[in-house]
């Protein structure tokens, strides 16, 4: 497998490697930086390494230089699929969302629901309980994360790896002899394949129902067969954390939930998380699904994955339950390159050196399917319009998602119970996408040129136009725009000419410069595309001549998913010096369908 280094897209440097202190032990003052000076809440300015190590506080979106109105349509969406919605549009019974940006908490809220429905062990049927008996969901309202908990099991590899416990490429039956059983390939399987889900397990063995017990489960899951050659194939599998799970516990000689309490939440503050245990339920979580099979009623403060509540409730792949609040504290961490500021100082958990491990692309063999050391990275399919390969996170089947967008320095978490009382309800990911989108959105890209510019609107299924006339002498003539374009694959900018009043167009034949790294990019057809662009592009074509043209900006979007969009600026169209069009000057000269114009 191929190794990317974490960079801005289109950007050259690269986030530079540090040692940092002994996990878990005080960080030494971070030197200045010019991060810390980098403009906040900007989109077209990613920022080269991590951000800053700061205290998380609470504070508007406008003080830190978002627009609050993206932002709030988000949270509004969320809200909407919650209990408080329309009947025809509610996906769980509530739901808390919280973002931050730079270091500060700008929108932290709950909507409906943390328990609706009763159902005792045994029972076939969810209940919905009286109004008066029913749990409102708060922004203290614990949740079990689901696969969110592979991230804890992730870091806690990497503090072993740094504590010189483990090696990455070594194979894990230097660890766990017993995980050679189930073929000769096992042998070949590393610490990184299981990391990167490319060990070739299948995704899933009902161990609760094959095994009597936590101890011939977990071995199980070891023992397991591969469907694939180790490194050939991304599957994403349960039974790659479970075994990663288990070498923790080796190599330490403690059980999961203990090295997670002692390397990570407990240095962090972290203190309304941890695992549900047998002896020890989470009190005042948010209920999740009415399980028949196995007859444990609607389940509340005990693990939803059948798998990890049949492995008392500790393993890799799930188990961890926790607050909005602290999965925030967790996700500054990451985007400071692990070090975490809380009442008593700086204290770094990983050193920047593994943190970019973590989520830098090791599968770039199987386009789609980027993953760092345990971090999935650019999904649109809920990281949207803050897709990237500097964005990481990962999901939950009980409804929970953890973005972190290490270019803008932000996170958007949202926790829903959308299982409870049954998994067969819709998909969560729109919501997901919704709060996404709304960060994007609310990072700002200022004009290039001027007082204003020309922005698409987040908006799927349509066609968005802007257009402008112009006479055209015989010898032709040069068409520049400035140009940012993040978009989805499947929704490119199209930059087109018509002679005929609009009944037929062509393609304009374009240069792109990109003006971070000053690459020049060709866009003979004039189709302009990039996902996870940042930067802006300076965007030169050639006009046919003798006759009055009509030059259109056309951007077209699916269904599903979008980038932060397009956003044209200081438009001009010259012949041999003599200005044909200047947008900046006479604005009226650009008539969009779609677009608005932004300042």
């Amino acid at each position: 497998m191929r190794r990317a280094g974490l960079v801005a897209a289109g950007a050259a440097a690269a986030l530079v490697l540090g040692g940092g202190a002994a996990t878990g032990a005080p960080a030494a003052p971070s030197a200045p930086t010019a991060l810390a000076d980098a403009p906040s809440g900007r989109f077209d300015v990613p920022l080269p390494g991590f951000s800053p190590p700061t205290a998380l506080r609470d504070g508007t979106p406008a003080e830190v230089g978002l627009d609050p109105a993206p932002l709030r349509a988000a949270l509004d969406a969320v809200a909407a699929r919650s209990a408080e919605g329309p009947a025809d549009q509610r996906l769980y019974p509530g739901s808390v969302a919280l973002v931050g940006h730079r270091g500060v908490v700008v929108a932290r809220e709950a909507s409906g629901l943390a328990v609706q429905y009763a159902g005792e062990p045994g029972a076939t049927a969810a209940v919905e309980l009286p109004a008066d008996q029913q749990v409102p969901m708060t922004t203290d309202t614990v949740f079990d994360m689901a696969s969110v908990s592979k991230l804890f099991t992730s870091v806690a590899v990497m503090q072993q790896v740094e504590a010189g416990r483990v090696d990455l490429d070594a194979p894990v039956v230097r660890y766990l002899p017993e995980f050679a059983a189930g073929g000769a390939a096992k042998s070949d399987v590393t610490v990184r394949h299981l990391l990167t889900h490319t060990a070739g397990f299948a995704p899933f063995v009902p161990l609760w129902s094959l095994y009597p017990d936590r101890e011939s489960r977990v071995l199980g899951a070891l023992q397991q067969p591969l469907q694939t050659e180790p490194g050939t194939a991304y599957v994403y599998s349960d039974l790659s954390m479970i075994a990663l799970g288990a070498l923790v516990e080796r190599v330490t000689g403690e059980r999961l939930d203990v090295v997670v309490r002692e390397g990570l939440t407990a240095p962090l503050g972290m203190e309304a998380t941890g695992y549900a245990t047998p002896d020890a339920p989470v009190e005042g979580a948010a209920a999740t699904e009415l399980q028949v099979v196995p007859p444990r009623g609607v389940v509340r403060g005990e693990v939803h994955d059948e798998n990890a509540w049949s492995l008392d409730g500790v393993a890799g792949h799930a188990g961890v339950f926790s607050t909005v609040d602290d999965m925030a504290v967790l996700a500054q961490t990451l985007l400071a390159g692990g070090v975490h500021v809380g009442d008593d100082g700086p204290v770094r958990v990983l050193s920047e050196r593994s943190v970019r491990a973590l989520v830098t692309d090791e599968n770039t063999e199987f386009p789609g399917d980027a993953h760092g050391l345990g971090f999935e990275l650019d999904q649109r399919w809920y990281m949207d319009g803050l897709s990237g390969p500097r964005t990481a996170g990962h999901t939950g089947y009980t409804g929970t998602s953890f973005v972190l967008d290490h270019a803008s320095g932000s996170f958007a978490l949202l926790l829903t119970n959308r299982v409870h009382p049954t998994r067969t309800g819709g998909s969560v990911n729109p919501p997901r996408r919704a709060l996404a989108r709304g960060l994007a959105q609310a990072l700002r890209v200022p004009p290039r040129v001027g007082p204003d510019a020309w922005s698409t609107q987040p908006v799927d299924g349509a066609t968005q136009v802007l257009r402008a006339a112009v006479d055209v002498p015989a010898r032709g003539g040069e068409l520049s725009f400035a140009a940012l374009v993040d978009v989805e694959g499947s929704d490119p900018l199209v930059v087109e000419s018509s002679a005929d009043g609009g009944a037929t167009w062509r393609p304009v034949p374009l240069r792109a410069r990109d003006t971070a790294r000053g690459v020049v990019v060709p866009a003979r057809d004039g189709v302009l595309a990039a996902s996870g662009h940042r930067t802006w592009w300076d965007v030169t074509g050639r006009l046919p001549g003798g006759q009055e043209l009509l030059v259109r900006w056309r951007y077209e979007t699916d269904a599903l998913y979008l980038g932060r969009g397009v956003v044209v600026d200081d438009v001009r169209v010259e012949a041999r010096g003599d200005v044909l069009l200047d947008a900046e000057a006479d604005p009226e000269a650009l008539v969009a369908d779609g677009w608005v114009r932004t300042s």
